[in-house]
């Protein structure tokens, strides 16, 4: 599984500049900048401009992977 660390930008859909990972692990690709979630554990966009990406491990950390396309 991929980490924040090595994202495959190619498996993005075209235009969707943003990933970030949820506490549960889950990872979703964003077609606009996401927001940390007021009850916590989730990043936050309207659902159509959100794809689910991967599974990865728990990460208690989520808040620190939101990251932008380079380019």
């Amino acid at each position: 599984m991929p980490n924040s660390k090595a994202l495959d930008w190619s498996k993005a859909p075209p235009g969707w500049n943003w990933a970030a990972q949820d506490e549960d692990g889950r990872w979703f690709w964003y077609g606009v900048q996401p927001s940390p979630s007021m009850g916590g554990g989730v990043w936050r966009a309207p659902s159509r401009a959100q794809v689910f990406a991967w599974q990865a491990e728990i990460n208690p950390l989520w808040y620190e992977t939101l990251q932008r396309r380079e380019g």
